[in-house]
């Protein structure tokens, strides 16, 4: 068997595809966050509860209605979105004109209250969720098997992520929304209603949360900690990438998960803070982030 640096050949591409599979959510969780904060100016620590959200809502549609994982993949995402949208009118909104620091709170707290909430109502223990029977078996490639799920992951991650990067930075309605942050009062006088275009920039951030939460419920189970557990790691890449920069999220999500990968086969013991001592070096030598703009 092909080795290298003593290091099994089926073994690394193993880890790889694992952290790639991990690059993508951490790509789809920081994208949404970056949307919001390039936006909206705010912290949004509640956006880990949003894509657990979207797991229980793809969940319940199973168990409750009996709509499938592609239902589920369109339902899921505009049910919690339509929450952060009803959450941004009557919470959020109201913490755009003080420091950061006031809606990071409140979206700490507000975070805190829903797993709570799912906690109470589904217990601690996961819940699992069926990978759909049109994307079951995989693909032996000789030196690694790949599952068809996973294959997906990676894929439709990279459709959404790069979709949403054009729409932004390349459509007449991206630039509406990066001239609203810059001087909505000029976007207002044009007769654009900016502060419905907020209130929906902030659902469509909460439903690529809860998108990335229907995309990992057939590989993690159903928790109401699985958002917790990751969110703490993806707003260190939205650091790495940049605060507010959408290709920096992408890039630095994937990239990010591949050393983390790589990581666990090289040096498993500093898996758990490769990504933290990454996000430190490029705070030292660049305070803005890779992509990131200097206030």
């Amino acid at each position: 068997m092909t080795e290298i640096f003593g290091i099994p050949m089926q073994a690394l591409v193993g880890q790889l595809l694992i952290g790639l599979i991990n690059g993508a959510f951490y790509a789809m969780m920081s994208l949404g966050l970056a949307v919001i904060f390039g936006m909206l100016n705010i912290i949004n620590f509640v956006h880990g509860a949003q894509y657990m959200m979207g797991a229980f809502a793809a969940w319940m549609l199973m168990s409750w209605l009996g709509i499938g994982y592609w239902g589920a993949l369109l339902l899921a995402p505009l049910a919690v979105g339509l929450f952060g949208l009803l959450l941004e009118r009557v919470l959020i909104r109201r913490v755009y004109r003080l420091d950061h620091l006031y809606g990071l709170l409140l979206t700490f707290g507000v975070a805190l209250v829903l797993e709570g909430l799912f906690r109470q109502g589904f217990g601690s223990a996961g819940q699992p969720y069926p990978i759909p029977k049109s994307l079951s078996g995989g693909w032996n490639l000789g030196f690694v098997y790949l599952p068809a799920y996973r294959a997906w992951v990676i894929g439709g991650s990279l459709v959404v992520c790069f979709g949403t990067w054009f729409l932004i930075e390349r459509t007449r309605l991206g630039a509406y929304l990066r001239a609203a942050t810059e001087n909505p009062a000029l976007v207002q006088a044009f007769g654009i209603n900016v502060p419905r275009m907020v209130t929906l920039t902030y659902a469509f951030g909460v439903a690529l949360a809860a998108m990335a939460g229907v995309m990992a419920a057939p590989i993690y189970q159903v928790a109401p900690s699985m958002g917790s557990n990751l969110i703490i790691v993806v707003f260190a890449v939205v650091v790495i990438g940049g605060m507010g920069s959408i290709l920096g999220a992408i890039l630095s999500g994937f990239a990010l998960g591949l050393i983390e990968g790589l990581t666990k086969v090289f040096y498993p013991e500093a898996a758990n803070t490769a990504i933290f001592v990454i996000m430190a070096l490029v705070l030292m030598v660049k305070p803005a982030g890779l992509f990131g703009r200097a206030a």
